[in-house]
């Protein structure tokens, strides 16, 4: 396997939403080898998604350093693209249209495009589906889409924003498998982040826990686990447990004696709506 995936070095970054906002969070240092796969962990309200969007070059920074093999990131790039928890295909177009789209508005000619094309379906494992509409298909199906759509342009990081948690048990748990699986033959980074402690144990080779508020990584654990990781093997159970515990302490920690930036970004939103501010 060949690795392609990046350098990533957080260092100090700190955010706020405005100047009127608390600190979303602050002084959040991570680094990351190539094709190291991070799995971020928090409770609601963290910080953890706005640092994920700032990682994917969607939002800015207050303050802090964020490189990518010594490349500032400035803004989004087809060498790191994130997935969301909703798919948001074209529903109009068919499996193969939704995953070339990005190949299309990049000039790709017709052949080399379609030959990719077919190959990440293929990686996806929904070969039998690429002249579908996406409107047939499942909920995961629909995902496995994303995901191809999301791998076509061969980037370097996969960033995930909580993309399975509307999914059932036994769909969630194959895409976990699946991702990490894909990852790890591309030789890409994953960054992802969730408040599910076993999607932690079975994706991550490294854990980041991150409380407070405002938001702080406050413990860092190694998942050196064998691949493929079963939830049921004793060996991913026990570091299951010992993560859900580092989780529960830290999510105790005491946190600065304000509503966290989430909350107040919500209530202003609230306040606009009864005065009928639109």
């Amino acid at each position: 396997m060949s690795i392609r995936g990046v350098h990533i070095q957080v260092k100090d970054l700190t955010h706020r939403y405005t100047q009127k906002c608390p600190l979303t969070f602050e002084n959040v240092n991570i680094e990351a080898q190539h094709g190291e796969a991070l799995v971020i962990i928090g409770r609601s309200g963290c910080g953890k998604s706005t640092l994920l969007h700032i990682m994917a070059g969607l939002m800015r920074t207050t303050s802090g350093t964020l490189r990518l093999d010594d490349k500032e990131v400035t803004g989004p790039s087809s060498r790191w693209v994130m997935m969301f928890q909703a798919p948001h295909l074209f529903p109009w177009m068919t499996v193969e249209r939704n995953v070339g789209i990005g190949l299309h508005f990049a000039g790709w000619p017709r052949k080399e495009k379609q030959e990719r094309v077919a190959e990440t379906i293929r990686l996806v494992n929904l070969e039998d589906y690429a002249k579908n509409s996406v409107q047939d298909l499942s909920g995961g199906q629909e995902q496995r889409v994303a995901l191809a759509r999301s791998l076509v342009m061969e980037p370097e990081m996969l960033l995930l924003d909580e993309p399975f948690s509307a999914l059932d048990a036994f769909t969630r748990s194959a895409l976990q498998r699946d991702v990490r699986s894909i990852a790890k033959e591309l030789g890409i980074n994953l960054v992802m982040v969730t408040h599910d402690i076993d999607e932690a144990v079975l994706m991550a080779d490294r854990a980041l826990i991150m409380a407070g508020a405002p938001g702080r990584i406050v413990h860092d654990l190694s998942v050196d686990l064998d691949d493929p990781r079963e939830r049921e093997d004793p060996v991913v159970q026990t570091k299951r447990n010992h993560l859900m515990q580092i989780f529960h302490d830290a999510s105790h920690l005491p946190s600065d004696d304000k509503p966290s930036s989430t909350e107040v970004v919500d209530e202003a939103m609230s306040e606009s709506k009864l005065v009928g501010i639109s």
